[in-house]
């Protein structure tokens, strides 16, 4: 077990990093099993105030989910389940000393709240996610729009909303841009954003904007490298999932390589130009940059920290990684083929519970377990029209593909396993109750 070097307190301090699926999971099940009985003490660090299971960001960009009812303040969750949050961004690491460096939180007006800070550790969990990996193409920094957080997909809804109300309230004919959307990369991200703002878009416009033909002027595209949409699962599925998104006026563009983001629109590598009013980048996963070999640490060429089968990091055992951002392997023997732990909020809910355990193991002195990844499939929404997927991959020896309303019940049931972890049972169910009650008094898309 660690020591507690330049700890007055003698607690063992446990310092997480990243309020995201995983580590607000473990701040919360810590708290309650170690932070309320004074056997430790936990801090969570997270730059945003709230928190929105990342999963939901695009429910959010395309205006049928109502952010204020899902999110979760950092400052209220601490105080319930006996941890603490700080707010601030992880800029450094000092392993010699065991702290983590902050910086300073400015506001939206830039007035700074809190200084540059140091916070002191015995056992550190990094589970800062992941960002979007935009290959430097050109152009997607200054013309494409991430959904990477809560505030990008609120920036992203409002740009919708004005678009059509611009282009209602116009005496001109409409450019060819406009009311075009072109996402970049049909993986789950891609393929439920286009599914769902072609029916929110379609109710927006219905509350009046009459100027605007749903049918004949708006238009969604998707643009994969890939030969299918969802590459990562069944061929049968992808093909069913095209033929529905063609189906519903979505324009879908395999083989296509973009080469350049444009004000107006998107260049392929093949020379052709697709109209766009906005642009949103949905391809390739990567760790923040600052991960990239911090304080020594070993990563890999996404940035993310190498870990051992414990979840510590290879060069520091008092440092663990989860979730996202962690290069965990994914053994040969657990699913046939090898290779690492993907990218899923199922896996940082799994080693967040994981990370429970090793904790009290350390405050124990007893020998960490090697965390194992299960494979319960992947699922992808598309709104009300349906949901696809392939359930128990890895732990059958192969895929049961499911579609329909068996799909769409258990791709809600991963969201509720969330709200379970954070909230408890009771908590869950008078919030959902209190979430069908206003859905029948209220737009189901959000006009603001």
């Amino acid at each position: 077990m660690s020591g507690t070097r330049n700890n007055p307190a003698g607690r063992h301090r446990v310092v997480i990093v990243g309020g995201g699926a995983g580590g607000l999971e473990l701040a919360t099940r810590l708290g309650d099993t170690l932070g309320n009985r004074g056997r430790a003490e936990i801090t969570l660090i997270d730059r945003n105030r709230t928190h929105v299971w990342k999963p939901k960001l695009h429910e959010i960009a395309a205006g049928s989910m109502d952010m204020s009812a899902h999110e979760v303040g950092y400052l209220a969750q601490a105080h319930w389940h006996h941890f603490r949050w700080r707010v601030g961004a992880m800029v450094g690491l000092d392993r010699a000393r065991r702290e983590v460096l902050v910086a300073p939180y400015v506001d939206d007006e830039g007035q700074q709240v809190t200084a540059q800070r140091v916070f002191g550790y015995d056992t550190l969990v990094v589970s800062i996610g992941s960002l979007s990996n935009d290959f430097g193409t050109p152009g997607v920094a200054e013309h494409a729009m991430k959904l990477e957080t809560a505030a990008d997909a609120q920036r992203f809804r409002t740009r919708v909303i004005n678009a059509c109300i611009r282009a209602h309230a116009q005496a001109t004919p409409l450019r060819p841009e406009q009311l075009k959307v072109a996402i970049i990369g049909a993986g789950a991200t891609g393929v439920e954003l286009a599914a769902e703002l072609h029916r929110t878009t379609r109710e927006m416009v219905a509350f009046g904007l009459d100027r605007v033909d749903a049918d004949k002027d708006i238009r969604v595209s998707v643009i994969e490298a890939a030969p299918r949409v969802l590459p990562a699962l069944p061929e049968r599925l992808s093909q069913a999932t095209e033929s529905l998104l063609t189906k519903l006026g979505v324009e879908v563009h395999t083989h296509a390589i973009v080469a350049e983001v444009l004000p107006g629109g998107v260049r392929l590598a093949d020379g052709r130009l697709l109209p766009a009013e906005l642009v949103v980048w949905a391809a390739g996963v990567k760790a923040p940059d600052f991960l990239k070999n911090i304080a020594g640490l070993e990563t890999n060429r996404t940035n993310q920290l190498v870990v051992k089968p414990t979840l510590q990091t290879s060069r520091d055992d008092d440092v663990f990684a989860i979730g996202d951002c962690a290069a965990c392997a994914w053994p040969q023997a657990d699913h046939g083929k090898g290779g690492m732990v993907p990218p899923r909020a199922q896996a940082a809910h799994q080693q967040a519970s994981h990370m429970v355990k090793q904790i009290g193991l350390r405050l124990a002195g007893k020998p960490l377990r090697p965390y194992r990844y299960r494979d319960f499939g992947s699922l992808v929404s598309l709104g009300e029209f349906s949901t696809v997927g392939n359930m128990m991959g890895g732990l059958i020896g192969g895929s049961l593909m499911v579609e329909g309303l068996f799909a769409r019940t258990m791709y809600l049931s991963l969201y509720k396993m969330h709200e379970l972890a954070l909230h408890g049972f009771a908590k869950v169910a008078l919030d959902t109750l209190a979430r069908l009650i206003v859905r029948r008094t209220e737009p189901h898309v959000k006009l603001h």
